[in-house]
């Protein structure tokens, strides 16, 4: 009987000791599908704007993205959010539905996919500076050290690629990253009431009246010339990086943490990079990758340096 039971224990510890691995391992494999979704947008963008105006392309992004998150949120009746959380979710709808696609797409009229990928490799950063102001945290001095170093990096490549200044693209995408760091840091603190899926879902809906309005108003004045690519990359924009990316990298993001989901977000330039050059064509520049494994190194050091 006693080594039945022993038996029993040993099993069960077994048994519960292999359940957080295999947890683990299905969200590191969630987040980094989240990974590839995201380093998959500027490439998306550019197809889409062969069909539509910089605008149309936002509005209409927006309009399509809330429509599957509503159908979500339907499906599961998800209750409303309580309205202390509605002024932080309008900060997310302005970062990330309606800020940084914009932004971002008006700067990829005239800059590359993989510029953009390598100024964008600054976000974490950003985002750790409006988390610290935001939530009072202070991260180590290595962490402050590395964060300048990488700032360094990518405004030392924008200058010498624009010709020694600055140009309208990159303006956008400075200003894309502090919108987006915005609303990333309160959509982080949101997460802590409800699932961060739920976040960008709401964050969506509240934005719909605008995006119906800005999609009516767009696609009356910019003209549009459908192609296969450039449904693509609608599509893909719209369902994948503004939904589906965010909805299994936050999923991942609970089960491995966000330090660990943090991790692979580090290959996001690099993967744009490749897409670029195997989806777009684009030649780039020996400082491209250079400055990317730049960021990348001063990302991770961040990353792993003492809050």
């Amino acid at each position: 009987m006693t080594a039945q039971n022993s038996a029993t224990r040993t099993t069960s510890i077994a048994v519960d000791a292999s359940a957080p691995a295999s947890e683990a391992r299905r969200g590191t494999l969630l987040a980094a599908l989240g990974v590839v979704a995201f380093s998959l947008t500027f490439p998306s963008t550019v197809w889409g704007l062969e069909s539509f105006g910089p605008w149309s392309l936002v509005a209409v992004r927006s309009v399509l993205a809330a429509l599957i998150a509503g159908g979500f949120l339907l499906a599961l009746r998800v209750r409303v959010p309580e309205r202390r959380h509605w002024g932080s979710l309008a900060v997310v709808g302005a970062g990330v539905v309606v800020g940084f696609p914009l932004l971002t797409t008006l700067a990829l009229e005239t800059s590359t996919a993989s510029h953009a990928a390598v100024v964008v490799g600054l976000l974490p950063l950003t985002t750790a500076v409006f988390a610290a102001l935001r939530t009072g945290r202070r991260p180590s001095r290595a962490f402050w050290l590395a964060a300048l170093a990488g700032a360094a990096v990518v405004i030392v490549f924008t200058v010498s690629q624009s010709g020694g200044s600055l140009q309208s693209g990159d303006l956008y995408l400075f200003g894309a990253l502090l919108v987006c760091a915005a609303g990333y840091t309160e959509g982080g603190r949101l997460a802590r009431s409800m699932p961060g899926w739920q976040v960008i879902g709401w964050a969506l809906i509240l934005c719909l009246p605008l995006s119906l309005a800005g999609s009516a108003a767009a696609l009356s004045l910019e003209p549009v010339r459908l192609t296969a690519q450039g449904v693509a990359g609608l599509v893909w924009v719209a369902g994948v990086s503004t939904f589906f990316g965010l909805y299994v990298w936050y999923r991942g993001m609970a089960a491995i943490g966000i330090a660990r989901a943090s991790q692979l977000q580090l290959a996001q330039p690099l993967l744009t990079l490749l897409w670029s050059v195997a989806l777009l064509g684009e030649e780039l520049s020996p400082a491209a990758p250079i400055a990317a494994a730049g960021v990348l190194v001063c990302i991770a050091v961040t990353q792993r340096a003492r809050s």
